[in-house]
């Protein structure tokens, strides 16, 4: 994992959060994730696919996924 530094700032509300980062820092972040890894973009292809085709449902809560 790489090193980067980055601001981060609290607001006046509270649990928010504001996150800067430059291209050069987010592409870093995103690849200490694993969003370039080729196991991840077949993913996203797939779920392109599936949306596609109409293989989604719409929920409003993780509780919709028991019914």
């Amino acid at each position: 994992m790489s090193s980067a530094t980055i601001s981060i700032n609290t607001g006046l509300k509270p649990h928010k959060v504001l996150i800067e980062l430059d291209a050069h820092q987010f592409e870093k972040l995103a690849a200490d994730f694993g969003f370039f890894s080729q196991d991840f973009l077949a993913s996203l292809d797939r779920a392109e696919e599936d949306y596609k085709k109409g293989r989604i449902k719409k929920i409003n809560s993780l509780r919709d996924l028991t019914k």
